[in-house]
C-alpha cells in the first residue's frame, strides 16, 4: 500500500516522500499492457493479434514508467487533498533515479517531492494608517482654460499669410540638421502642428512676419520651453535619447493659420450637453467645474489606493519558503521549448520583484476571501459597456442599441477579456473595500504640484 510522509527542511518547506508498493501499480500496468496490444498496428501482425511479449519488449519500459509515475502524482494529488496543504505553485522532484524503474524486475519504489507552504499572516492595520486625500480646488482660470480648449476644438481654422500672433497655428516640418543649416543625411524628418507660444518665450519673436517655405534652424532645448520640449521630443523619437535636446533641427513652415473660436451659444452649449439643460455661459462654468472636480477627486482617489497598496506590502509581515521558491522560479526557463533554465545570477536578480508581487497576491487573496469580494457575469457585461462607450467618446449612445448587446456577448466569448476584466473589477472592489477601512486627513494642492508628486512617484518605481 502506497504511503506520503512529510518532514520539514526549512521555513515552510517540506519534503514530500512517497513510497509505492508494487501492487500500486502493477495491475494499472498490466491493464494498460493488454489494451495496448489490442491496438498495436504492428507489420507482420493482424490488428489484436500481437503477442503480449513483444508488445512488452517494445512498448513496455515506457509504458511501465508512465504508470508508475501516474502512480505517484494519483498519492501526491490524493495527499495533498485530505490533508488541505496550502502550497505554492507545485510539487518539485527532488533528485531520483529514474533508471531504477524495470518493467522485467517490478519493485517497491521511493520518490521525494519538496513543497513550498503558502504562510498564514494578519494584515497590517489600516485603521491606523497616516493616509491623506489630495484635494485639487478648482480654479476659475482652470474653468477658463477648459473653455478655451474646447472653443477651439470645436473652432474653424483660417488660413494666413503671415504669422501675426502666439496665437497662429503653424503645420511645419521638422529636418534634422547641423548648427549650421544643413541637412544631416538619413536625419530625423517628421510632420507637425504646433502654436507659435509653444515655443520659448525667447525664440517666439523670430516667428513674426514668417511665411510658407520660410524656415528657421534650431537647437530644441534652446527654442521651446521643459512642458513642450517634453513632447516635441517624444514626437521626434527623442524622448530617451541621450543628448536628444541638443540636436539641430530646421523647422519649415508648409501652413499658417489661426483658429477661429467657436461662439459662446446655446447652439454650442447644446452641441457639448445634448439635453442636459446647459443654456447659459453660467450653466457651462458650472457644469466644466463639476467635470474638472470630478477628474480632481478620481486622480486624488487613486493616490489613496496607492498609499493603502504601499500601506499592506509594507507594512504586512508574510514569511515565504524563499529556498522552495528560488528553485521553482529557476525551473520556469525550462517551460519554453528551447529555453535554457535561469542562472542562479538571474534567479536573483528577479527574486526581489517576484517576491513583492507575491506578497501582493496573498494580501489581495485574504481581502477577498476575508470579506467574499465577488465578481459576477452581470458586473463583466456592465464593464465592457462602459469600456466601449468610453472608447467610442459617449456620444449620443444607449443600452437598448442592439449592436451594443451584440458587441458585449462577443466579448464575453472572449476568455482572456473575460479573465482580464475580472481581474481588474475584482481589484477595483478590492481597494474600495480598503479604502472604508482607513481615515484619510484632507490636503489641499495646486494642479501642478499634484501632477509633478504623481509623475515623480511613477518615476522612482520604474
Amino acid at each position: 500500500m502506497a504511503t506520503v510522509t512529510k518532514e520539514n527542511i526549512g521555513l515552510l518547506h517540506e519534503k514530500l516522500t512517497v513510497k509505492l508498493e508494487k501492487t500500486d501499480y502493477l495491475p494499472s500496468f498490466e491493464k494498460a499492457l493488454k489494451e495496448y496490444s489490442k491496438k498495436a498496428n504492428i507489420p507482420g501482425f493482424r490488428k489484436g493479434m500481437v503477442p503480449s511479449g513483444l508488445i512488452k519488449k517494445m512498448y513496455g519500459p515506457s509504458l511501465f514508467t508512465d504508470e508508475v509515475l501516474k502512480s505517484v502524482d494519483r498519492e501526491l494529488i490524493g495527499y495533498l487533498e485530505t490533508d488541505k496543504l496550502d502550497i505554492f505553485a507545485q510539487p518539485l522532484p527532488l533528485e531520483s533515479d529514474f533508471t531504477q524503474l524495470d518493467v522485467n524486475k517490478p519493485a517497491d519504489y521511493t520518490f521525494n517531492f519538496e513543497i513550498g507552504m503558502k504562510p498564514e499572516f494578519q494584515l497590517s492595520d489600516l485603521a491606523t494608517a497616516k493616509i491623506t486625500k489630495y484635494v485639487v480646488p478648482v480654479t476659475d482660470e482652470m474653468v477658463n482654460n477648459e473653455i478655451d480648449r474646447l472653443q477651439n476644438r470645436h473652432g474653424n481654422m483660417k488660413d494666413e499669410e503671415t504669422v501675426t500672433s502666439e496665437e497662429n497655428v503653424l503645420n511645419v516640418n521638422f529636418v534634422e540638421a547641423d548648427a549650421d543649416g544643413n541637412a544631416v543625411e538619413g536625419g530625423i524628418t517628421k510632420d507637425n502642428s504646433i502654436l507659435v507660444k509653444y515655443f520659448s518665450k525667447a525664440s517666439r519673436k523670430k516667428w513674426m512676419g514668417k511665411k510658407v517655405e520660410d524656415a528657421e534652424t534650431v537647437q530644441l532645448k534652446k527654442a521651446f520651453d521643459a512642458k513642450e520640449l517634453e513632447w516635441i521630443l517624444s514626437d521626434l523619437g527623442l524622448k530617451d535619447v541621450t543628448g536628444g535636446d541638443e540636436r539641430f533641427f530646421n523647422i519649415v513652415i508648409t501652413k499658417v493659420g489661426m483658429m477661429e473660436k467657436r461662439e459662446l451659444n446655446e447652439e454650442f452649449f447644446n452641441l457639448l450637453y445634448p439635453n442636459q439643460d446647459v443654456k447659459t455661459e453660467d450653466d457651462l462654468r458650472n457644469k466644466l467645474k463639476e467635470e474638472i472636480e470630478r477628474h480632481w477627486n478620481a486622480q486624488a482617489n487613486n493616490q489613496i489606493h496607492d498609499q493603502i497598496f504601499h500601506q499592506l506590502v509594507d507594512n504586512t509581515e508574510i514569511k515565504f519558503p524563499e529556498g522552495f521558491l528560488k528553485k521553482w522560479i529557476k525551473t520556469q526557463g525550462t517551460q519554453a521549448e528551447g529555453q535554457a533554465p535561469k542562472t542562479d545570477e538571474e534567479v536573483e536578480q528577479e527574486f526581489p520583484g517576484f517576491l513583492n508581487q507575491l506578497k501582493w497576491t496573498l494580501i489581495s487573496d485574504k481581502i477577498v476571501q476575508d470579506n467574499a469580494i465577488q465578481v459576477d457575469p452581470e458586473e463583466i457585461r456592465v464593464f465592457a459597456k462602459q469600456q466601449l462607450f468610453s472608447y467610442m467618446g459617449g456620444a449620443n449612445l444607449s443600452d437598448d442599441q442592439p449592436w451594443v448587446a451584440d458587441y458585449v456577448e462577443k466579448m464575453m466569448k472572449d476568455r482572456k477579456y473575460v479573465e482580464d476584466a475580472y481581474t481588474r473589477i475584482q481589484s477595483t472592489k478590492i481597494f474600495e473595500w480598503a479604502a472604508t477601512q482607513v481615515k484619510p486627513k484632507d490636503k489641499n494642492i495646486g494642479a501642478d504640484e499634484f501632477t509633478k508628486m504623481v509623475e515623480e512617484h511613477q518615476h522612482s518605481h520604474h
